[in-house]
């Protein structure tokens, strides 16, 4: 999910606890329904083996936006801050390769909150030949490779008009020609006025005004450090892939896009250095082609070749068995996402233009029936019903159920928009999914009762994103109408500026800088996200993204269907297993295999 971005729809079960919440850390072993936390007795050693249906979408930190591939960057690259395996606090924000949290009490916090200045740990490689030390001016090219003109980081308006002079260096990196020498040329020769480099383990960031919330932001893989030798490949490029540099507890070994990943151990790495990653597995295999009714059945049979899932979770259908049985090894994972939702193609040319029309689009939300889409989903003990943007643990929730399920009025909203013969709608969708599938043809059925026909438009998972979504002319040319996908926030609590900045915030966000799939745009509603985001208070910002909620949905550009929890199915060998929600998965790097059955 993005998180941020979820690359898979997931089954999923509600919750109404705050994500922050903490409930206490682990020790030799505890458990709740997060996972199992078991490190005292900790096995080291073994091959680690992850079975799933789907790839990252780019090997590259600073580019890298969804679920999968910010699980695939857990293994070989560090941020400033990340988030630690340790059950009660994977939501929370922890130093990483930066030496402690800021603080206006340790001088990292500038007493206007408008300076922050972040110290690096000494003694992290890369693995270089020979190794050298990362250093601050590493993480400053990294941010800068974000705004790239060949392929950026989709969560840029999180953090564009924030840090100073982000924006100008965006601004004129995209006029230059998207070749890697004239891109290194540019980055070499410009700067972004608030990122410096102090010296090399200082960092220096200048805010345009306050953000509370600034340090969880730096924990996405976007501020990864980015070495010297990565100018000479273009970012998100095959190329760069065949050159990486690891700072992380393994490297890449291999990488064979949607079939196979092999990761290694860095021989740069120093456990010293790294307080997050325990690295007890030797080797991390991931295999791509497999089926997700034959992964549930080689995580039960107890092989020591399927370990835990890359990507989906055990089927619907078997759910309710692994659930009634008490199964120790299935974990229901907390979430902050509206997971999965119908995006609307406002740019589509189809049918007139019809979804163009707010009356249209309001017309779907009233046909489309959530209590059929959450049943296919897993059910209502699986799924609580999400009818708005924000998820109940994000600041500036409000509970409101905009449009009722009610197929007669969505008819007459039809009919008073012109459309009383019907539309003909195409829906993109990934039938490798179980749930994708079935969302889909629920869809068909709801809005063929209101005389509208929705016909499928199959995507391979691994294209969903990079060769639809995030591709403009494809939704200007109408290959599609309706989309399911999915979205995680950035950061956790106070983080509803990771929904409507790379949702909903008009031009600034429409692909593939941003999320803005459905390619919204409203001034109103723009309006009320700069107000929020820059108030002064909780309480000031906390109405202001309840009234911007409102106006997204009285818009209607996309149909919110659940905030769910995630079911998550690991071996009865694997250990440790405390889920992540910034991965939707547990940590390859903490988890341990039981002696005699480490893989192979």
């Amino acid at each position: 999910m993005r998180a941020r971005r979820t690359l898979s729809v997931t089954v999923s079960v509600c919750f109404a606890a705050s994500l922050l919440a903490a409930c206490g850390s682990g020790g030799s072993s505890t458990t709740n329904n997060g996972g199992t936390q078991e490190t005292d007795n900790a096995e080291r050693g073994g091959t680690l083996n992850i079975l799933g249906t789907s790839d990252v979408d780019y090997m590259d930190p600073n580019v890298s936006y969804y679920s999968l591939g910010y699980l695939n960057l857990r293994m070989w690259s560090r941020q400033l801050f990340s988030y630690p395996s340790e059950e009660g606090h994977v939501t929370e924000s922890a130093p990483d390769l930066a030496t402690e949290i800021p603080t206006k009490d340790n001088g990292g916090i500038s007493d206007d909150a408008m300076t922050y200045t972040i110290h690096i740990r000494d003694g992290v490689m890369w693995n270089s030949s020979p190794a050298r030390a990362v250093v601050a001016q590493d993480i400053v090219r990294g941010i800068e490779r974000t705004c790239n003109p060949y392929q950026p980081f989709g969560g840029i308006p999180d953090f564009a008009t924030l840090i100073k002079g982000y924006q100008g260096f965006c601004d004129g990196f995209a006029k230059v020609d998207p070749t890697a020498k004239a891109m290194a040329d540019y980055i070499r020769g410009n700067e972004i006025s608030g990122v410096k480099a102090v010296d090399d383990t200082t960092l220096k960031f200048t805010l345009n005004s306050p953000a509370t919330y600034f340090v969880d932001m730096l924990a996405m893989p976007a501020f990864s450090a980015a070495p010297e030798e990565w100018l000479d490949y273009r970012p998100a490029s095959s190329e760069l892939a065949d050159h990486l540099l690891s700072d992380g507890a393994y490297q890449v070994e291999s990488w064979n896009p949607t079939k196979e990943i092999v990761y290694t151990r860095n021989p740069a790495w120093d456990p010293d250095t790294d307080p997050l990653h325990a690295a007890y597995v030797d080797k991390i295999v991931v295999d791509q082609t497999v089926a997700q009714d034959s992964i549930q059945q080689r995580l039960e049979t107890g092989t020591d070749a399927a370990d835990m899932t890359f990507g989906d979770g055990p089927p619907q259908s078997q759910l309710p068995r692994l659930m009634s049985s008490g199964d120790d090894n299935l974990v229901i994972g907390e979430t902050s996402s509206t997971n999965p939702y119908v995006v609307f193609n406002m740019v589509s040319p189809n049918n007139g233009k019809a979804l163009q029309d707010v009356q249209v689009r309001q017309a779907l939300e009233q046909a489309m029936n959530r209590d059929d889409l959450i049943q296919v989903l897993g059910g209502p003990k699986l799924n609580n019903p999400l009818t708005h943007v924000l998820p109940e643990s994000i600041l500036g929730s409000q509970d409101i159920s905009p449009y009722d399920f009610d197929p007669d009025q969505a008819k007459a909203t039809l009919a008073k928009a012109g459309y009383a013969k019907g539309l003909t709608l195409k829906f993109l969708y990934r039938p490798s999914s179980d749930a994708s599938k079935k969302a889909f043809q629920t869809v068909q059925q709801n809005l063929s009762d209101i005389g509208v026909k929705v016909e499928g438009v199959e995507s391979p998972d691994a294209d969903f994103y990079t060769k639809y979504l995030q591709v403009p002319d494809v939704a200007k040319r109408g290959v599609w109408d309706l989309a399911l996908s999915g979205w995680g926030s950035d950061w956790f609590g106070d983080a509803a500026l990771s929904y409507f900045k790379p949702l909903f915030y008009g031009k600034a966000a429409f692909p593939p800088i941003g999320s803005n799939f459905g390619f919204y745009e409203s001034a109103a509603t723009n309006k009320l996200i700069d107000q929020a985001a820059s108030a002064s208070t909780e309480d000031e910002s906390s109405k202001l993204w309840a009234e911007a909620d409102q106006a997204v949905m009285d818009d209607a550009p996309f149909f919110p269907i659940t905030n769910p929890k995630d079911a998550r199915y690991h071996a009865a060998q694997v250990h440790n297993t405390i889920y992540m929600p910034t991965y939707q998965s547990f940590d390859p790097t903490n988890v341990w295999l039981e002696s005699g059955h480490q893989g192979g």
